[in-house]
């Protein structure tokens, strides 16, 4: 949220130049928006994904590739995977990551790092993580006025859900610090769905939406309730022991055994053969998203030898199966979370680097039934990068805020206002005609937040007359059919034939979503309905829950009238 804004005042709305910026703890990407679409920007090293980095070599500063690039032979100098530091304390963070870079150390409680960023021998200067923070996102800023050719003022970021509000307010300062004036500070999940509802094609309806991103060193995953256009985030998991980091510690570890078996020596001992060692897994694990084989070479390895061999696709599953098999869990999990079965949900959105992975996206293919749409490169030729889908979404909320104030900007995102009701179970209508079973149409789905207002047209008997109209709650369940049992006589008469696919003998039950009809809220009988005509049913819920029922037939203007006690 912007309620944390910087004391600095921000230009003026007709000033602004906006982005959308996804400030990551491996890698970042900035957008910005033309003609109502979202384009990634490249920087100066062509690098749509920028690794999260910043390197210091004799005064000069470095950033994203060059500076990882650095992690080989100037680790020290070298701060990386810092984002997650910001606004916690030093006893609380987990350093696992910068390992292999500028260890964070503890400076009054906070975190900083000890680099030499002045060009001076021995003249280490202690660098804040929220310093740190604002150099990078000056470099972004930087990159993004260049490609545009006028300088950014403004920007909407993307931010983890569990992002607190000490995390938050320290954002905002660094990217204030960094000349950025943050619009709007949006959840992940939000700004990546809003990357695909945004697109000219889609159509604005009620779903579920699982959001699954799949970062560099954690994985967070969200249930997102679509509902006429607006969102509400069900449920969230984040987890930080399934992500790209540990699928490259599983070829790491593979290649380090073939090479100590031709070498008798680990190069995961010595921290500048691990360097080239983890460097080299990434690439190849980004070339087997891409290919069905990938080559692994790295000169002078450890101890002087050159090393080099390849690994196919199917070999790289094989062995990072447990890391796949905890990103199924972490998804399943989150469905359950949210009180939803996987039939429930309409659509799953992959974001993230690692979600380039083929296997994860097959996998996610496998647990949802086949009306649920996998956005991902792997399983959908209209998936949005999704490396790209965050910034994208941010950008695209930046040039529908833009031109508000930013006193108004921060009423209308802040938390009283945006922590709205919503009705907790769905509405519809069981239409009761003089023929024929009772059809259960749901009008207003749960979780839809409040005020909303649903129509709904009825269709009466063909030879037309009375109809009556029971409004009632109602919510999902999932009915499953058993396959019938095998036939003794069957088995008896030698038909069990033993050449039989074991997938025929051992039929899957049938599981399909269904409504259950609960408490009843109103009747309306609506007589002498036209041959052939339908009867339209309204649905009214205001801002306290209270509800207003309106029924009559399409075309009259008569009608029935009725109103609700909050629900």
């Amino acid at each position: 949220m912007a309620e944390s804004r910087g004391v600095k005042p921000g230009p003026e709305p007709a000033d602004r130049v906006v982005i959308g910026v996804t400030f990551g703890n491996s890698n970042s990407s900035i957008a910005f928006t033309v003609d109502d679409k979202a384009e990634v920007i490249a920087n100066e090293d062509g690098d749509r994904q920028i690794p999260t980095a910043l390197s210091y070599v004799d005064g000069d500063e470095y950033y994203g590739a060059q500076a990882k690039a650095f992690l080989v032979r100037n680790p020290n100098n070298t701060v990386a995977y810092f984002r997650e530091f910001l606004g916690k304390e030093f006893k609380s963070i987990d350093p696992t990551h910068c390992h292999a870079a500028a260890h964070p150390q503890d400076t009054a409680g906070s975190v900083s790092f000890s680099v030499e960023d002045k060009g001076g021998e021995d003249e280490a200067s202690s660098v804040s993580v929220s310093e740190a923070s604002t150099r990078f996102l000056r470099r972004l800023v930087t990159s993004a006025s260049e490609y545009l050719g006028k300088t950014v003022t403004s920007a909407v970021v993307s931010v983890p859900t569990n992002f607190n509000d000490k995390q938050r307010e320290a954002l905002i300062k660094a990217a204030n610090d960094a000349g950025l004036e943050v619009l709007q500070l949006i959840s992940d999940p939000v700004a990546a769905v809003l990357a695909y509802d945004a697109r000219p094609e889609a159509v604005v309806e009620d779903k579920m939406i699982v959001v699954a991103d799949l970062g560099g060193t954690r994985s967070d995953v969200a249930v997102v309730a679509s509902r006429g256009g607006m969102y509400t985030i069900l449920a969230t998991a984040h987890d930080y022991e399934f992500s790209g980091v540990h699928l490259d510690q599983v070829l790491m570890d593979h290649f380090a055994k073939e090479f100590i078996k031709k070498h008798s020596t680990d190069p995961r001992s010595n921290p500048r053969s691990l360097a080239k060692l983890r460097q080299e897994a990434e690439a190849t694990k980004k070339a087997l998203s891409l290919g069905s084989n990938a080559q692994f070479s790295v000169e002078s390895l450890a101890d002087g030898f050159d090393f080099s061999s390849t690994i196919n696709r199917i070999r790289y599953e094989t062995i990072g199966r447990k890391v796949f098999e905890g990103f199924n869990r972490l998804v399943e999990g989150v469905v359950k979370k949210a009180g939803l079965d996987v039939l429930d949900v309409s659509e799953v959105i992959m974001c993230g680097g690692t979600s380039h992975t083929p296997r994860i996206a097959n996998n996610l293919r496998g647990i949802f039934p086949e009306s649920t749409d996998i956005l991902a490169p792997a399983t959908s030729v209209t998936a949005i990068n999704p490396s790209e889908l965050q910034a994208r979404g941010a950008a695209l909320q930046a040039s529908l805020i833009q031109e508000y104030e930013a006193a108004d900007i921060e009423q209308s995102t802040h938390p009283c206002v945006t922590t709205v009701k919503h009705i907790a179970n769905a509405i519809g209508v069981i239409a009761v005609g003089p023929s024929g079973e009772d059809v259960f149409t749901p009008i207003m789905q749960a979780e839809t937040a409040a005020p909303a207002r649903r129509i709904v047209h009825i269709a009466a008997p063909k030879a037309g007359g009375d109809v009556l109209i029971k409004v009632v709650e109602g919510g999902t369940h999932i009915k499953v059919t058993k396959p019938e049992p095998k036939a003794k006589d069957a088995v008896e008469n030698g038909d069990d034939d033993s050449d039989l696919d074991s997938d025929e003998e051992e039929e899957e039950e049938k599981r399909e979503k269904v409504w259950k009809i609960g408490t009843p809220l109103a009747e309306a009988a609506i007589r002498g309905v036209k041959k052939g005509g339908k009867v339209e049913v309204t649905v009214n819920v205001a801002a306290d829950l209270s509800v207003t029922i309106t029924a009559r037939e399409v075309g009259s203007k008569g009608g029935v009238r009725g109103n609700l006690a909050a629900l």
